[in-house]
């Protein structure tokens, strides 16, 4: 194409796949606005509570140890992700790439051995 820099040239592609996904969602919502059901009754505006009636306000407190899981959970996680890169370029980091991860990974180890001392991963 004449129009773009020779560089631009393999984004293309890339740039209309993007403007026809955002076109196409926002095809299918204002789709589903004009033609969809609107026919609100009091069982669609209940809170839903696994099928029963709510037994208590659903605006209750949880327990810390609810979010605490489930924070250690994505911390873990987001950390563990950090080792597809590493086992990727392994072979050309030499000995300061494998340290460099085997204190990480000590780190990690540490953090995960107080959590379970600490009864951070128990649950009632």
């Amino acid at each position: 194409m004449a129009y773009f820099p020779e560089y631009i040239d393999g984004y293309i592609p890339i740039i209309a796949f993007f403007i026809m996904g955002i076109l196409l969602s926002l095809f299918l919502l204002v789709l589903s606005l004009w033609r969809g059901p609107r026919r609100p009754d009091v069982a669609k505006n209940a809170p839903y509570e696994c099928g029963f009636e709510p037994f208590q306000n659903t605006r209750r407190q949880f327990d810390v140890r609810f979010y605490l899981v489930g924070i250690l959970f994505i911390l873990f996680d987001v950390e563990i992700a950090f080792l597809f890169p590493w086992a990727v370029t392994f072979g050309t980091m030499g000995l300061l790439g494998f340290w460099s991860m085997m204190i990480f990974l000590g780190v990690l180890t540490v953090g995960f051995i107080y959590e379970w001392s600490k009864g951070g991963l128990e649950w009632e």
